[in-house]
């Protein structure tokens, strides 16, 4: 397996980790449908909590939560719509970014709360 694969999974672990240690209850990881695809989908009490996570081995070159960029939240979005029909979910929901810098067992864990909102879609006619 490649080695920013690895990486990857690693960080997502320490970011899983992370969540239940702090009272998240984890409904998913990795899911799918179709093309779409959530990280980590978690629930606290009141809410459904989408997290995104990125990792990265250091922090010279570009801020993780920094790869979240436009089209990136688009999908989110649009796999959280999905997600919340598919299982029937009457709750709100929140978007999370955990970027998750250095090797493990040694990560820095930032924990990004409501990192972006749904964008407001403007239509023509």
């Amino acid at each position: 397996m490649a080695q920013h694969t690895d990486l990857g999974k690693e960080g997502e672990a320490a970011a899983l980790a992370y969540l239940k240690a702090n009272g998240y209850q984890i409904r998913h990881i990795n899911w799918h449908r179709g093309h779409l695809e959530l990280d980590i989908v978690a629930q606290t009490d009141d809410e459904l909590v989408i997290v995104e996570v990125k990792t990265r081995s250091g922090s010279d070159w570009q801020s993780p939560e920094d790869a979240v960029n436009n089209t990136k939240i688009n999908r989110i979005i649009a796999a959280t719509d999905c997600y919340i029909k598919y299982f029937d979910i009457d709750l709100p929901a929140r978007f999370d970014i955990i970027s998750v810098i250095g090797h493990s067992p040694n990560f820095e864990i930032d924990h990004i709360e409501d990192a972006f909102y749904p964008p407001v879609r403007t239509y023509r006619r």
